[in-house]
């Protein structure tokens, strides 16, 4: 019960580390641009005191000098003059210090008396040859210079050019007091400022925000996960994973633990959906969800096992009598009238169950003995059955066949023979229909009876049929183009209701390299009507991209005429047991006439199956069949004997 709290704490932590991490690169953001704001002060700094040196220059220096060269001194009224304009500056406190240069860089005036036998520096060299240079520095800080530091300033150095000529003269040495200039730059900075750390918190709290709402939609999407994880999605019920930790959790009690585990199946479930569609069976599923969760006691369990099948694990049920009454009394809510797409139905259900201890003590012999049960009441029409030791024998021979059909599957043990398709008015072999056989190691060939069936239950029919298709192509590549065969492969009810079913079929035509057209697929009526939409859907699909559809079997199931029209078919295969007694029974060979004619106004290939002898073969003709296939002209036979069959074959023999 520990653990939403501990997974509450934990993802709160993991909030605060975050962020105080994301503090760091907000505040370095901070620190940079703030670094870059103070430069960006100092640069504007400098500028203000360039541009007052050149006023003081323009203004107060250059008209007082005449033109001649420093070098030779000043005269007395020139020094006079200088001297009342700088004392002026310097008390206005406009100047902190102003010494004028000669073009050698020597001082020649200074306002203080200082620098007047210092070496030249660098920055007067610089100005002689008309540079301006400006740096934010401390009066008497430069090596020349004697005295304590003083004030921070701007000291610029600037030509001075003066006469008629404006020739160059001299340079202009200035120390301007670097607090006012200061002062206008910080009250805006100041702003910046502020900006800056209002836009700096706002960026942090905003991804503060988007931070604290996305660590909640992923915990709530990890909620979502581990509840899907545990939970069936359609009835909200727990699923097999959930279900079977409960059965393990009955069977792992304490000694003297009972309980019950049964499983509960739902009768002609499938007919609802064929005839009211999966949006109405899927309803009726999470009606009867409900009606069973509010009939257990608590404690109990009622799961979602799949399909139509429920898992129910009774605990505290220690007999025989007690676990038959609380099934009862489930199958009495199931079987209680409910609407269902405006139509009221009457559920059924077949339940089995095992007893905890006596009938198994771990929770897959349980479940496995359950589920037996619920087959034999199933098959028997019994309602509620308890498993039973004698039931075993069928489901293990089951099994085994599972397991072995599996190894073959892995193994290599199936095998494709090949039966011709005959053009009756010309008696050419156009196509052949791929036939799967189990070469079994102990009982030698198989034929498709003694397994198919079996393999469309456990699902194993999805990668058999995946082989068939694979293998047939890769034959017809191998007996190459002069062979100009197509190849028929039947599909099976679970192929059709698999959305990626088409996909793979399109997928081995694409890798053969073969045209979609040497691929025909055959399904009879059962097949198509297990799930009219999904399976009409798949063949469209197919017929599409250009792969020919085959009615297997036509006339031995109930098909609407009305769907012929709507389903993309190319071929009706009529069924052999009309074929076989067209000769001897009036009825069967009217029944063909009638189903070739209606197949030709369709506009569809008509092909005979099951066609043994020379007779029947006439009558075909004479009804105007297009093709047929059967003993009389040739047995399904392994790929290696088709190449001799076929040179052998006197087409003539059988062409009207």
């Amino acid at each position: 019960m520990a653990r939403p709290a501990t997974q509450t704490r934990s993802a709160t932590r993991l909030f605060l580390v975050y962020a105080a991490v994301s503090a760091v690169p907000v505040l370095l953001l901070g620190l940079v641009l703030a670094a870059a704001y103070h430069s960006e002060a100092d640069r504007r700094g400098l500028d203000e005191g360039r541009g007052q040196a050149a006023v003081i220059a323009a203004t107060a220096i250059e008209p007082l000098l005449a033109g001649a060269d420093l070098s030779r001194g000043l005269d007395a009224a020139t020094r006079d003059r200088l001297a009342a304009v700088a004392d002026r500056a310097v008390v206005s406190g406009a100047v902190t210090r102003l010494r004028i240069r000669d073009l050698s860089g020597h001082v020649v005036y200074s306002q203080d008396g200082s620098g007047l036998t210092a070496t030249p520096e660098a920055e007067a060299i610089a100005a002689a040859h008309g540079k301006v240079s400006a740096t934010i520095t401390r009066l008497n800080s430069d090596a020349n210079d004697t005295g304590p530091k003083g004030a921070q300033v701007v000291e610029v150095y600037r030509p001075l050019r003066a006469g008629p000529a404006n020739a160059m003269v001299g340079v202009l040495e200035v120390y301007l007091p670097y607090d006012p200039i200061r002062q206008d730059i910080a009250s805006g900075l100041d702003t910046l400022y502020r900006a800056l750390a209002i836009g700096l918190v706002a960026l942090y709290l905003v991804l503060a925000w988007l931070s604290l709402a996305t660590t909640r939609r992923l915990r709530q999407h990890a909620r979502s996960n581990a509840y899907l994880a545990d939970h069936d999605q359609l009835t909200g019920l727990p699923n097999r994973r959930q279900f079977l930790l409960r059965v393990g959790e009955l069977a792992a009690g304490p000694p003297g633990s009972c309980g019950a585990v049964a499983v509960l199946d739902l009768d002609r479930f499938k007919e609802v959906n064929d005839s009211l569609g999966h949006d109405n069976g899927d309803a009726l599923l999470v009606r009867l969800g409900e009606r069973l969760t509010a009939t257990v006691r608590p404690g109990d369990t009622v799961a979602r096992l799949g399909g139509d099948e429920f898992g129910v694990v009774l605990a505290r049920v220690s007999s025989e009598g007690e676990a038959v009454a609380a099934l009862d009394r489930l199958r009495n809510a199931v079987g209680q009238p409910v609407q269902v797409g405006g139509l009221p139905l009457a559920p059924e259900a077949s339940v089995g169950y095992a007893l905890l201890p006596a009938d198994g003590a771990t929770a897959d012999v349980l479940l496995q003995r359950a589920d037996i049960a619920m087959y034999v009441a199933k098959a028997g029409h019994a309602g509620v059955v308890r498993y039973d030791p004698a039931q075993d024998h069928f489901d293990a021979d089951r099994l085994a066949v599972v397991g072995e059909l599996r190894r073959a599957l892995a193994e290599g043990e199936r095998v494709l023979h090949y039966q011709p398709k005959l053009r009756l008015h010309d008696g050419t072999v156009t196509a052949v229909e791929a036939l799967v056989r189990w070469n079994h190691p102990r009982h030698g060939l198989l034929y498709p009876d003694a397994f198919l069936p079996l393999a469309e239950q456990t699902g194993l029919i999805d990668p058999l049929t995946d082989w068939v298709v694979a293998a047939a192509l890769r034959q017809m590549n191998a007996w190459g183009p002069a062979a100009n065969l197509s190849v028929a492969v039947n599909v099976s009810a679970r192929n059709l209701s698999q959305v990626s079913f088409a996909d793979r079929v399109l997928a081995a035509v694409v890798e053969s390299g073969l045209g979609a057209g040497r691929l025909v697929l055959e399904i009879t009526e059962t097949a198509l009507f297990t799930d009219l939409e999904r399976a009409t859907s798949t063949l469209h699909r197919l017929s599409d991209a250009g792969i020919p559809i085959s009615l297997d079997d036509f006339g031995q199931g109930q098909t609407s005429l009305g769907y012929l029209s709507r389903l993309p078919l190319h071929e009706l295969k009529v069924d052999r047991s009309f074929v076989t007694d067209m000769t001897r029974a009036p009825t069967s060979a009217a029944i063909v006439r009638s189903l070739v004619e209606l197949a030709h106004n369709l506009g569809f290939v008509v092909v005979a199956e099951g066609v043994e002898e020379a007779e029947t073969l006439t009558a075909l003709q004479e009804m105007g069949c297009d093709m047929a296939q059967g003993y009389l002209m040739a047995r399904p036979m392994p790929a290696g004997d088709v190449p001799g069959w076929m040179a052998a074959h006197q087409p003539l023999a059988y062409a009207r």
